[in-house]
């Protein structure tokens, strides 16, 4: 297999090397969290007038490493941005289709956030409540039913007597995989028998804590988190999943809810004391740089102080920038092109 695979590597190597190379423009792709921070870095990079200014979309963190792992060459990106890390199983299909040299640039942290509308109570909810809110199948009296959870005050007397509608992303969001496994399966070991069952089978546990119910009290709403944010203003009754940067720029219309007992700020979720916090990255296709003008560039400029740094344009957006010792790591990692691995 593993013959199969460089071979493969190789010749689609060689094929890409004898390509007559027509873009000029990088193509960036992937998470709809990291999008914001990446236009604002490619409308900079174009302002200054020796490179076009590269085109971004947003497609998902797991759209934009399809698209990304599917080869080499001008028809493919250049970059993908993730609200996740790449898992190992797209780094092998990125190796089988000859994209073997990749460069992981960690650009910061986010949180998660549950927000609604200004024109309603804020939300405050513990991490179990959100995951009996959400869940495909909960306990209840020892046993594993489908939800029976119609509104929040069925969850707890305390909570509002108005039906659970959340809005949140689809499947190929790496907002949806962190909020599942930070939020859904932290509220899920609340639970002694599914702690007792993460102990003893730990796949089945990820099975009934990852898994969001279809009953139409979680909407899929898409990789737009703008959209998301509309829909609250016009449903006040309702929830929405989305980062921490679209609260920060909607602040005026929306409102972060309380989660554990603490609220998504940039301070809480900087200091590692909001529990629905994540990191942030873009992967380099290697190959292209030399061939994509201004790719080299375009990586010094994302992370140079000015943009992702203490004080960088990009915390105006809501990113929260990593120490000052991790950013020259990173900084240095990503300008020399230092390859991923995996650990």
């Amino acid at each position: 297999m593993l013959k199969k695979t460089l071979g493969l590597a190789i010749i689609a190597s060689v094929a890409f090397a004898g390509q007559a190379y027509a873009r000029d423009q990088i193509q960036i792709v992937g998470s709809s969290t990291v999008f914001p921070f990446a236009t604002t870095v490619a409308e900079e990079f174009g302002s200054k007038g020796q490179f076009k200014t590269p085109v971004v979309e947003s497609t998902g963190s797991g759209g934009g490493l399809k698209l990304f792992c599917a080869g080499l060459g001008e028809q493919t990106p250049d970059i993908t941005n993730a609200s996740r890390r790449i898992k190992k199983s797209e780094v092998e299909k990125c190796a089988a289709a000859g994209v073997t040299d990749i460069t992981e640039v960690k650009v910061g942290f986010d949180g998660i956030v549950l927000a609604n509308s200004k024109a309603a109570a804020p939300v405050e909810l513990s991490k179990k409540q959100v995951f009996m809110a959400l869940a495909k199948q909960v306990p209840v009296n020892g046993e594993l039913v489908d939800n029976p959870y119609k509104t929040w005050k069925d969850i707890d007397p305390s909570l509002p007597d108005t039906r659970i509608e959340v809005l949140g992303p689809p499947p190929t969001s790496g907002t949806r995989d962190a909020f599942v496994e930070l939020a859904m399966e932290g509220g899920a070991k609340k639970f002694d028998m599914l702690k007792a069952l993460r102990k003893s089978d730990k796949k089945a546990f990820k099975a009934i804590a990852h898994t969001v119910r279809e009953d139409g009290a979680f909407i899929e709403a898409g990789e737009n988190d703008n959209l998301i944010v509309n829909k609250l203003v016009a449903n006040p009754a309702a929830l929405g999943i989305f980062g921490f940067s679209f609260l920060d720029q909607n602040a005026d219309r929306i409102q972060g809810g309380v989660i554990g007992g603490v609220a998504p700020t940039f301070e809480n979720i900087s200091s590692g004391d909001y529990g629905i916090s994540r990191s942030l990255y873009f992967y380099v296709k290697n190959a292209h740089v030399g061939k994509t003008p201004g790719l080299q560039e375009f990586i010094v400029e994302f992370t140079s102080e000015d943009a992702f740094g203490e004080y960088g344009y990009l915390t105006d957006k809501g990113l929260i920038p990593l120490s000052a010792e991790d950013r020259e790591k990173i900084r240095n990692d990503a300008t020399s092109l230092t390859n991923l691995k995996m650990m």
